[in-house]
Protein backbone atom coordinates (compact mmCIF):
# COMPACT_ATOMS: atom_id res chain seq x y z
CA UNK A 1 0.00 0.00 0.00
CA UNK A 2 1.10 3.59 -0.67
CA UNK A 3 1.11 6.78 1.47
CA UNK A 4 -1.92 7.53 3.20
CA UNK A 5 -4.12 10.72 2.75
CA UNK A 6 -6.72 12.13 5.09
CA UNK A 7 -10.50 12.21 3.39
CA UNK A 8 -13.33 14.21 4.39
CA UNK A 9 -16.34 12.25 2.81
CA UNK A 10 -20.12 14.07 2.52
CA UNK A 11 -22.74 11.34 1.81
CA UNK A 12 -26.57 10.73 1.81
CA UNK A 13 -29.36 8.88 1.01
CA UNK A 14 -30.98 9.54 -1.99
CA UNK A 15 -33.88 12.10 -2.06
CA UNK A 16 -37.52 10.56 -2.23
CA UNK A 17 -40.85 11.89 -2.06
CA UNK A 18 -41.24 11.37 1.39
CA UNK A 19 -37.54 12.70 2.41
CA UNK A 20 -36.83 14.91 -0.17
CA UNK A 21 -34.23 16.60 1.92
CA UNK A 22 -32.24 13.37 3.65
CA UNK A 23 -29.37 13.95 6.43
CA UNK A 24 -25.59 14.38 5.59
CA UNK A 25 -23.38 12.10 7.03
CA UNK A 26 -19.65 13.16 6.83
CA UNK A 27 -16.60 11.29 7.97
CA UNK A 28 -12.74 11.57 7.89
CA UNK A 29 -11.03 8.83 6.57
CA UNK A 30 -7.77 7.24 5.82
CA UNK A 31 -6.99 5.88 2.69
CA UNK A 32 -4.57 5.40 -0.10
CA UNK A 33 -6.74 6.97 -2.64
CA UNK A 34 -10.47 8.40 -2.98
CA UNK A 35 -11.55 5.39 -4.24
CA UNK A 36 -11.15 3.33 -1.20
CA UNK A 37 -11.77 6.48 0.95
CA UNK A 38 -14.90 5.93 -0.96
CA UNK A 39 -15.59 2.05 -0.57
CA UNK A 40 -14.97 2.96 3.81
CA UNK A 41 -17.46 5.50 3.69
CA UNK A 42 -20.17 3.40 2.57
CA UNK A 43 -18.74 0.10 4.76
CA UNK A 44 -18.72 2.44 7.97
CA UNK A 45 -22.74 3.99 6.73
CA UNK A 46 -23.65 0.70 6.05
CA UNK A 47 -22.68 -0.45 9.88
CA UNK A 48 -24.16 3.02 11.34
CA UNK A 49 -27.10 3.96 8.98
CA UNK A 50 -29.15 1.96 6.68
CA UNK A 51 -28.03 3.50 3.76
CA UNK A 52 -26.01 1.72 1.25
CA UNK A 53 -24.27 2.63 -2.11
CA UNK A 54 -27.31 1.64 -4.30
CA UNK A 55 -29.59 3.83 -2.41
CA UNK A 56 -27.68 6.79 -1.68
CA UNK A 57 -24.66 9.31 -2.92
CA UNK A 58 -21.26 10.87 -2.36
CA UNK A 59 -22.23 14.81 -2.09
CA UNK A 60 -18.24 15.59 -1.75
CA UNK A 61 -14.71 14.49 -1.06
CA UNK A 62 -12.19 16.21 -0.10
CA UNK A 63 -8.74 15.64 0.61
CA UNK A 64 -7.48 17.02 3.95
CA UNK A 65 -4.00 18.69 4.42
CA UNK A 66 -2.55 19.61 7.67
CA UNK A 67 -1.65 23.20 7.95
CA UNK A 68 1.73 22.58 9.54
CA UNK A 69 2.55 19.28 8.56
CA UNK A 70 6.47 19.70 9.64
CA UNK A 71 5.67 19.87 13.55
CA UNK A 72 5.91 16.83 15.35
CA UNK A 73 2.98 15.23 16.78
CA UNK A 74 1.98 12.22 18.51
CA UNK A 75 -0.45 10.19 18.47
CA UNK A 76 -6.64 -9.40 17.50
CA UNK A 77 -8.10 -11.80 15.96
CA UNK A 78 -9.59 -12.79 18.94
CA UNK A 79 -12.60 -10.40 18.58
CA UNK A 80 -13.24 -6.38 18.10
CA UNK A 81 -10.83 -4.86 21.31
CA UNK A 82 -11.19 -1.00 21.96
CA UNK A 83 -7.56 0.39 21.78
CA UNK A 84 -5.26 3.81 22.50
CA UNK A 85 -1.58 4.04 20.59
CA UNK A 86 0.71 7.26 20.97
CA UNK A 87 3.02 7.83 17.83
CA UNK A 88 5.45 10.45 17.63
CA UNK A 89 5.42 11.56 13.83
CA UNK A 90 5.71 14.48 11.82
CA UNK A 91 1.87 14.59 9.95
CA UNK A 92 -1.50 12.74 11.02
CA UNK A 93 -0.73 10.59 8.04
CA UNK A 94 2.27 9.34 9.15
CA UNK A 95 1.02 8.68 12.34
CA UNK A 96 -1.58 6.28 10.94
CA UNK A 97 0.86 4.36 8.53
CA UNK A 98 2.90 4.12 11.76
CA UNK A 99 -0.15 2.75 13.50
CA UNK A 100 -0.79 0.12 10.97
CA UNK A 101 2.27 -0.82 10.01
CA UNK A 102 2.43 -1.53 14.31
CA UNK A 103 -0.84 -2.95 14.53
CA UNK A 104 0.21 -5.00 11.47
CA UNK A 105 3.47 -6.31 13.00
CA UNK A 106 2.24 -6.90 16.90
CA UNK A 107 -1.27 -8.02 16.12
CA UNK A 108 -1.22 -9.37 12.76
CA UNK A 109 -4.52 -6.95 12.10
CA UNK A 110 -5.47 -6.28 8.49
CA UNK A 111 -6.20 -2.57 7.00
CA UNK A 112 -9.48 -3.79 6.73
CA UNK A 113 -10.02 -4.65 10.31
CA UNK A 114 -9.22 -1.49 12.12
CA UNK A 115 -11.26 1.15 12.69
CA UNK A 116 -9.65 4.78 13.62
CA UNK A 117 -12.44 6.65 15.91
CA UNK A 118 -9.80 9.68 16.32
CA UNK A 119 -6.55 10.96 16.03
CA UNK A 120 -5.70 13.57 18.52
CA UNK A 121 -2.44 15.89 18.60
CA UNK A 122 -0.99 15.75 22.18
CA UNK A 123 -0.50 19.41 23.40
CA UNK A 124 1.02 18.85 26.67
CA UNK A 125 3.75 16.50 27.96
CA UNK A 126 2.02 15.50 30.66
CA UNK A 127 -0.67 13.84 28.54
CA UNK A 128 1.34 11.34 27.41
CA UNK A 129 0.43 7.77 28.96
CA UNK A 130 2.90 5.46 27.12
CA UNK A 131 5.98 5.15 28.83
CA UNK A 132 7.89 3.95 25.59
CA UNK A 133 6.82 7.70 24.07
CA UNK A 134 7.84 8.98 27.72
CA UNK A 135 11.54 8.29 27.59
CA UNK A 136 11.95 10.82 24.66
CA UNK A 137 10.59 13.47 25.79
CA UNK A 138 13.17 13.72 28.07
CA UNK A 139 15.37 16.93 28.35
CA UNK A 140 19.03 16.07 27.13
CA UNK A 141 18.56 12.78 25.46
CA UNK A 142 21.35 12.10 23.96
CA UNK A 143 22.50 9.10 21.51
CA UNK A 144 25.69 8.22 22.18
CA UNK A 145 27.34 5.91 19.62
CA UNK A 146 29.72 3.49 21.83
CA UNK A 147 30.97 1.55 18.85
CA UNK A 148 33.07 3.77 16.90
CA UNK A 149 35.91 2.72 14.99
CA UNK A 150 38.89 5.96 14.12
CA UNK A 151 39.60 5.67 10.46
CA UNK A 152 43.23 6.18 10.58
CA UNK A 153 44.09 3.06 12.80
CA UNK A 154 42.14 0.82 10.51
CA UNK A 155 44.55 -2.07 8.36
CA UNK A 156 44.26 -2.36 5.13
CA UNK A 157 41.89 -5.41 3.48
CA UNK A 158 43.39 -4.89 -0.05
CA UNK A 159 46.48 -4.62 -1.45
CA UNK A 160 46.89 -2.05 -5.01
CA UNK A 161 49.56 -5.04 -6.48
CA UNK A 162 48.88 -8.61 -7.30
CA UNK A 163 51.06 -11.15 -4.78
CA UNK A 164 53.99 -12.67 -6.88
CA UNK A 165 53.93 -16.01 -6.82
CA UNK A 166 57.57 -16.73 -8.09
CA UNK A 167 60.29 -16.97 -5.33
Amino acid sequence: MGRLNEYQVIGRHLPTETNEHPKLYRMRIFAPNNTVAKSRFWYFLQKLRKVKKANGEIVSLNIISEKRPEKVKYDSRSGTHNMYKEYREMSRTDAVEALYQDMAARHRSRFRSIHILKVVELEKTADVKRPYIKQILSKGLKFPLPHRIPKGNSKKIFHPHRPSTFA
